[in-house]
């Protein structure tokens, strides 16, 4: 089991739409593949809006531009289904509407389990592993973002 302190770590995600595609973070785990936002860790003394282009160059070498908050969600692992790996993990998201602007490199920091990036159709987000599962829902499969701001804890 990992051990964290007791922090909330806050983290900028990019919702990143173009061309009826969604930008995902590929990754793979004992059960396979899944995908997940591009985006991460919130440092000292750096807006979200900083975070979110900063996270999205590292990890996929594009540069993006930030809209306003579009989704905000708690992950409070202790009540999902990652829990005996890290239970104490508490992590607050932001996701934010991004348009593309550009490459801008080669991604040159992804996370330990990721294997990539993909563009997966608004359209297929049903029928893959996707974290939060709640934007399988949100994602309308023309790409139109709906529901609620505040997600709660959710996973």
């Amino acid at each position: 089991m990992i051990t964290r302190d007791k922090k909330v770590r806050i983290s900028a995600k990019a919702i990143v739409i173009r061309k009826g595609r969604l930008l995902l973070m590929r990754a793979a785990d004992r059960q396979g593949t899944y995908y997940l936002l591009p985006g991460g860790g919130q440092k000292n003394g750096e807006t979200l809006h900083e975070a979110v282009v900063r996270e999205c160059a590292e990890e996929t070498g594009l540069l993006v531009q930030p809209g306003q908050p579009r989704y905000i969600r708690d992950y409070v692992a202790r009540h999902h289904e990652f829990a005996r790996w890290d239970a104490s993990f508490h992590q607050v998201e932001i996701m934010f509407p991004c348009e593309f602007i550009k490459r801008i490199g080669a991604p040159h920091e992804p996370d330990a389990r990721q294997t990539g990036i993909s563009w997966v159709a608004t359209s297929r987000l049903g029928k893959i592993r996707l974290y939060p599962s709640l934007l399988k829902i949100l994602i309308a499969p023309d790409g139109r973002l709906r529901g609620p701001l505040y997600l709660g804890d959710s996973n």
